[in-house]
């Protein structure tokens, strides 16, 4: 399996663009962890690390890493998004917890059978799914 990186790089070069190392720099550290994260976040990350990167270049960044298929938008929260690095990864959903925030990842199998039911149905090509079940965490319950 090709790596984050090698992905990268050709999708840039089917698209006639240019890859730079800040580029480089910025998605090695978004796949240096399984964390999701937000663009402040990757950006201090990326600070205390004294590497000299922009906002304005992990803002242009991301369209590219989505339309990639390396990241997708995991939840929209504090006028938002939040990522995951999806590549190389399993596909799963979300738990949130309207309350504290917490999020907790799970695979439902029976979430692949909809799909082909769906697909099936509808004559459609399904690529993927997100799905986000939104409530409260057992703690929070619990106060």
């Amino acid at each position: 399996m090709k790596d984050e990186i090698e992905i990268f790089r050709g999708f840039i070069r089917k698209k006639g663009l240019r890859n730079t190392p800040e580029r480089e720099t910025i998605i090695k550290e978004i796949f240096a962890t399984s964390e999701h994260f937000d663009v402040d976040e990757l950006y201090l990350r990326l600070k205390r690390k004294r590497k000299k990167i922009s906002k304005p270049s992990i803002y242009r960044l991301i369209p590219l890493l989505l339309e990639a298929g390396l990241i997708q938008e995991a939840y929209f929260e504090d006028g938002h998004f939040h990522y995951e690095h999806i590549y190389g990864d399993e596909l799963h959903c979300h738990l949130r917890c309207l309350e504290c925030g917490k999020t907790i990842e799970f695979k439902e199998k029976s979430l692949k059978r909809l799909e082909g039911s769906l697909a099936e149905e509808y004559d459609f090509l399904i690529k993927g799914h997100k799905l986000e079940v939104f409530g409260y965490c057992s703690k929070c319950v619990k106060k």
